[in-house]
């Protein structure tokens, strides 16, 4: 499998790729003989990004399946592995195919993975549906996280938020302290750390639990698990000066402003109107293919799967970029090739058409990115051209800079009279709600009232949930955003969006609050100068530094001059609830400042965007 953009970071992301993939064959091949693998759908995706079929073949698998319930499809194999998420209803599905297959074949042998972590209250729903006793293996599969690309990596739990603050149950945060101590256990220790938030600290204390725990097993002499992970550091020359320096924990209940705003890069966008789904977009073939290509209707109704990472060399220039500058970099890459393709006419040396020919290979596959990215930009174009889009904006931005946001907004009052689709107006709804640092009562009441006298009675579970979740609330006493607006500038004006200057520019106007955090983190002093304005973020602060003498992040010996001879600062931000493109372009962003000498990683529980973020909230109130 082609991974080589995992490794074309500072660090090389392409191990945690390499330990899931040894750690997945490792399973396969304790089933003797033939077998076929009936996937979770929710997995399908992400394992994608370990280890493709074609590896799998190698290893027996001659049959794959996403896991319905009834009977599966006929297989002559001689094991069925299940490899699913701990979730009750999942049992239900597995025990039906259980029962079809034993009817059919009763010499197959079944097996169960469960990713990451084993579940009794599982074990002990097959048992109840009389099929425990048919598995010959019942293992975990402890894969925590999913390389995207040679900066990002993500553990794809869809509903972390909703899990911790909604339904107090800390089990994900267990999963992510898991997950960014096996990042440590692959890359060396991280020695500061700070955060912010109820989770962060929740996450906190679970590492600390986990480090002792770590301590004592080696204390024993049980370090199996260590020393399989140094020997694979080890073989891929993974270099001490790559270690991660800090460790920013970015609770999403700190900031949830972000998620909700319209993304204004490149791949933001092609989220927010597309969905990407584990670095795949999936849009229509016909928009790729000339009549010529596509003869029959079969083949012009089929979707086109779309990889997006920095293996593709436009994609990688294009994608951190706001809108409005990709296609001025579009036009001057065809106007470059097509200069490039001209100097193939007129009189030439036998050298210099070998130098072409030699040149032709990226020429012909940067031609064909340059097609592709055309037809999506015109897709996208397409959408924020129009009215709905624009005004949906602008009312956003009106709201962002603290414009009447203290009384009915007559465009989302317009929207819920046209009964626009509820997410569209939840979201503008939950943007006034947070810039207004709450409504007034009589506001408050208005707004559910309009909610549920058209959109129905069903919603106001929906908007009940919201309120806890602190995205739909009653107004407090203290209007936190107007003071953090100022503080740490999070609305910007004039900001050029074709050569920015500052992270505004991935929503045009507004700066990430979460992003902002992170830039401050890394100037002398780190948060040290915020003490009155964090106090305004909800939950405790996190601050632990094994190291001695350090202020923030900031080397105190460093000098301008130094600046250019020490390799850029190496932080890992780590998203718990999940974060967006705009948020890890505007990362990248600042990674690429001179001044600043860092480079940032991302981790994060889920990418999101507006409206994924809200669904996961309401999901399970509409049943």
């Amino acid at each position: 499998m082609s991974s080589g953009h995992l490794s074309g970071g500072r660090l090389n992301i392409g191990l945690i790729q390499e330990e899931a993939r040894k750690q997945l064959v490792n399973l396969i091949e304790k089933c003797d003989g033939t077998k076929a693998i009936v996937w979770d759908r929710s997995l399908d995706g992400p394992v994608g990004l370990i280890a493709r079929y074609s590896l799998l073949e190698e290893y027996g698998v001659v049959k794959m399946y996403q896991l319905v319930g009834g009977q599966l499809p006929p297989t002559n194999v001689n094991n069925i592995i299940f490899i699913v998420r701990p979730q009750l209803e999942l049992m239900d599905l597995i025990a039906e195919n259980v029962h079809g297959e034993q009817k059919r074949s009763p010499t197959k042998e079944f097996h169960i993975f469960f990713f990451p972590r084993k579940s009794l209250l599982c074990e002990k729903k097959l048992e109840n549906r009389g099929v425990r006793g048919n598995f010959t293996l019942i293992e975990e599969f402890p894969c925590d996280l999913f390389p995207f690309d040679n900066d990002l990596v993500s553990m794809e739990l869809d509903k972390t938020y909703k899990e911790f603050f909604l339904e107090s149950d800390p089990t994900c945060m267990y999963q992510v302290a898991q997950a960014i101590r096996r990042i440590q256990r692959l890359y060396g220790k991280i020695p500061h750390v700070t955060g912010r938030g109820p989770a962060a600290m929740k996450v906190w204390e679970l590492m600390k639990r986990l480090e002792r725990e770590d301590d004592d097993d080696n204390g024993n002499g049980n370090g199996n698990n260590n020393n399989s992970i140094n020997k694979l550091k080890l073989n891929n020359n993974t270099n001490i000066n790559n270690n991660i320096e800090h460790l920013l924990l970015i609770d999403r209940s700190i900031d949830l402003l972000s998620p909700l705003v319209t993304q204004l890069t490149y791949e933001g966008l092609i989220d927010e109107i597309f969905g990407i789904k584990n670095t795949t977009v999936q849009l229509p073939a016909n928009k790729f293919h000339d009549n010529d290509d596509s003869p029959t209707v079969m083949s012009v109704d089929k979707n086109e799967k779309i990889i997006l990472n920095s293996g593709e060399e436009l994609f990688g220039e294009i994608r951190d970029k706001n809108f409005n500058g990709v296609g001025p970099v579009l036009s001057q890459k065809a106007k470059t090739i097509s200069s490039l393709f001209d100097e193939r006419h007129g009189d030439k040396s036998v050298q210099e058409i070998k130098q072409f020919v030699a040149k032709l290979p990226h020429m012909l596959a940067t031609k064909q990115s340059l097609a592709k990215h055309t037809t999506i930009a015109e897709m996208i174009k397409q959408v924020t051209d129009s009215n709905d889009f624009l005004e949906f904006l602008q009312i956003e931005q009106e709201l962002l800079n603290c414009i009447d946001t203290d009384k009915p907004n007559s465009f989302i009052e317009d929207c819920i009279a046209q009964k626009k689709p509820i997410i569209k107006v939840l979201r503008l709804l939950c943007i006034q709600s947070l810039t207004n640092s709450g409504f007034k009562q009589k506001l408050f009441d208005y707004y559910k009232r309009e909610i549920v006298q058209t959109y129905g009675y069903q919603y106001l579970p929906t908007l009940l949930n919201f309120e806890k979740a602190g995205l739909f609330k009653l107004q407090q006493s203290q209007r936190q955003y107007s003071v953090l607006r100022k503080a740490l500038r999070l609305t910007v004006e004039d900001e050029s969006e074709i050569a920015p200057k500052d992270i505004s520019y991935v929503h045009s106007v507004y700066a990430p609050l979460s992003v902002r955090l992170a830039e401050q983190l890394v100037q002398p002093g780190g948060w040290q100068g915020l003490n009155d304005v964090l106090g305004l973020l909800p939950g405790p602060g996190i601050s632990s530094d094994t190291r001695v003498n350090v202020s923030g992040i900031k080397r105190n010996s460093i000098t301008s001059e130094d600046l250019t001879s020490e390799p850029p600062r190496l932080v890992l931000v780590f998203f718990i609830g999940g974060c967006t493109y705009a948020e890890i372009s505007a990362l990248r962003f600042l990674s690429q400042q001179e001044d600043l000498n860092v480079e940032f990683v991302i981790g994060t529980t889920k990418l999101i965007n507006g409206n994924t973020f809200l669904k996961s909230l309401m999901e399970d109130l509409q049943s």
